[in-house]
């Protein structure tokens, strides 16, 4: 069993009871998040690009306990700020009690809000709790998708904001390459120039055999 929550714009925590996972917590400064840094424990950190509204809280939460893993630049950038860190890159995978995560390619940007470089921006494939998901972090849209859907994806998180990612039309494409049980919308509604429609969204995705999910923030999915 995994337990997900949605904690706004890119963030979402993950656990199979014994693993605490997040992803992009862009807590403190999000007019949309659903939990503060002292509300949120996570065992692993995993940031999928610099920008800051995504590496977000990563040093606070890693001085809770948890471990910053991402590119190089990132994970140095973050040990130099006091958290503790696993520096990777692109297509590397690394394991761990109950799971293992592999560092996939994106369409982005990737620096962090001094000027200093992130390295190549990312999304993620996790399993945890007998599942795999995907993050595709901020992204457009690209034909190797069709690739990572073939390790089996019972869930993806795409973003449908456009303007900086891929917009909805295009997350419906991506969903076509990737062919995952379910998808749950993310980077949208939390600026003016990502305003989006997630319900609309999800409605969209189930129309093409997906099960869609527009989580509000603080929505949970429970995947048995």
């Amino acid at each position: 069993m995994l337990e997900i929550r949605y904690l706004g714009h890119s963030a979402v925590w993950l656990s199979d009871g014994k693993t605490k996972v997040i992803i992009d917590p862009f807590l403190t400064g999000n007019p949309l998040a659903a939990a503060s840094v002292a509300e949120v424990q996570a065992d692993l950190i995993l940031i999928t690009h610099a920008h800051g509204d995504h590496f977000g809280d990563a040093v606070a939460l890693s001085k809770k306990g948890g471990v910053v893993v991402s590119t190089f630049e990132i994970a140095t950038y973050a040990e130099k700020h006091g958290a503790k860190s696993i520096p990777m890159n692109i297509g590397g995978t690394y394991r761990f009690e109950g799971g293992w995560l592999k560092w996939t390619p994106a369409w982005h940007s990737s620096s962090f809000p001094d000027g200093t470089y992130g390295g190549m921006p990312m999304g993620v494939i996790l399993e945890l709790g007998g599942k795999r998901i995907y993050h595709a972090g901020d992204t457009a849209l690209f034909s190797d998708m069709r690739l990572l859907g073939e390790v089996g994806l019972d869930l993806a998180f795409l973003p449908i904001g456009d303007h900086f990612t891929m917009g909805p039309e295009d997350a419906l494409k991506a969903l076509d390459l990737l062919k995952p049980k379910k998808v749950v919308p993310i980077h949208y509604n939390t600026f003016p120039p990502i305003r989006q429609d997630g319900e609309a969204f999800a409605q969209k995705a189930r129309e093409r055999g997906v099960e869609g999910h527009a989580l509000k923030p603080g929505g949970v999915l429970v995947l048995e």
